[in-house]
């Protein structure tokens, strides 16, 4: 097998589950035809996680081949949102929170796809100016039973949930999309087959060439049962901080270590395969496997300096039980001397509600002595511990 084809087969098989139609973007690969890869993006959430990155250094690898990744800014489908208030994930955005969020998640994308070789467009370019004759046009393209052999449109239907007429426009106008950059290949998560699906059926009516389809296997988060998610609480943040990126790699389960291998990590089909081979037969400390991956995830994200002091950091403050050389400082008052409310308004958990489940589950300390009472005084001196990692001296 030369090296070309070597390399195609890697980036058609390695962290790929599904390819439409393999054959087909394989030869298209091998032709030496510089390819447009389409990847979308839902400004109502700017933050992206290491879930979100195993398609990202899928982009990546085909950009060193040369093809052009084009990132579509979802700007005019988040502002309309679900005005029926069906779907809590399609919040109705401003153009003001739609372009700060932008900008976030842009900054941690091109984290790890090159900036220099991506087309970045807004939806607006073309919806900006479609009319109802235009919608109409559209819509008369897909028919409701189409809709609903959309697994999730489909249960809903089953159990008499409402669907409003908005959620079925939303796959028409990802398909949209397509049509309108020239998409060759579109990328997505498994759990989006179907909407990418439509996007190659409505190019095939108008007369362009469709899109193939390129789908990652969605990562499995840090509790070891659930795809990552912000909302579960198990994902890794591409944009947390080193300290903290590091220490969530090495909580994950062992189970998980080839997986974030495979999908996260650089490393030879070789490297790879002794790694899967010394984890089954128990001849390697996963603890030692964990901070190699960690070291490489963070490394890649930051740089070699962040990914030994992230490192380091963990020795002292949880293998070694020692505390860091800085912690941050927070006011104590009357008002905040609880502890649910103290550990709330210091940054340490995003609400009164987490803190308490917090306290209740034995995740925080007040000077090395687990507390389990949300309503415990605290008081000027206390150093109080949050999880593994978070810290916070009361003064």
């Amino acid at each position: 097998m030369g090296n070309e084809t070597a390399r195609v087969e890697s980036l058609l098989k390695r962290g790929v589950a599904e390819v439409i139609v393999e054959d087909e973007l394989r030869s298209r690969l091998m032709s030496g035809e510089k390819l447009r890869l389409k990847e979308g993006f839902d400004p109502s959430f700017p933050d992206i996680h290491l879930g979100h990155m195993v398609g990202l250094r899928k982009l990546r690898q085909f950009q060193e081949m040369g093809h052009q990744v084009v990132l579509i800014v979802g700007d005019w489908t988040a502002q309309i949102g679900d005005p029926s208030g069906q779907s809590v994930t399609r919040p109705m955005l401003s153009a003001e929170q739609v372009k700060a969020n932008a900008k976030t998640y842009m900054e941690q994308f091109f984290k790890v796809v090159d900036k220099e070789k991506t087309e970045v467009r807004w939806q607006s370019e073309w919806f900006g100016n479609f009319g109802l004759e235009d919608v109409i046009r559209l819509t008369s393209r897909f028919t409701i039973a189409q809709m609903l052999a959309r697994e999730d449109f489909s249960q809903r239907y089953q159990s008499n949930q409402p669907i409003s007429i908005t959620e079925f426009l939303y796959p028409l106008l990802q398909a949209y999309d397509s049509v309108a950059i020239k998409s060759d290949v579109e990328f997505g998560g498994t759990d989006q087959k179907f909407n990418l699906l439509v996007g190659r059926e409505l190019q095939a009516m108008i007369g362009q060439r469709p899109q193939n389809i390129l789908m990652t296997p969605l990562l499995v988060g840090t509790d070891g049962i659930k795809k990552m998610s912000k909302s579960l609480g198990n994902y890794i943040g591409v944009a947390d901080p080193p300290e903290e990126m590091f220490g969530k790699i090495m909580s994950i389960p062992d189970e998980l270590i080839h997986s974030y291998y495979e999908l996260l990590t650089d490393i030879d089909d070789e490297s790879l395969l002794n790694i899967g081979i010394s984890l089954h037969s128990e001849t390697v400390n996963p603890m030692d496997l964990k901070k190699q991956l960690g070291l490489m995830i963070v490394k890649n994200l930051y740089d070699h300096a962040s990914a030994e002091e992230a490192e380091e950091h963990f020795r002292r403050t949880v293998q070694q039980k020692e505390l860091p050389d800085e912690i941050s400082q927070y006011p104590v008052s009357a008002e905040n001397a609880c502890l649910k409310d103290f550990i709330c308004e210091a940054g340490l958990c995003k609400s009164r509600g987490e803190a308490k489940r917090l306290i209740s589950q034995g995740a925080v300390e007040i000077d090395g002595e687990t507390i389990d009472d949300s309503n415990f005084s605290v008081s000027s001196g206390n150093i109080i511990k949050v999880g593994k990692r978070r810290y916070v001296k009361c003064i």
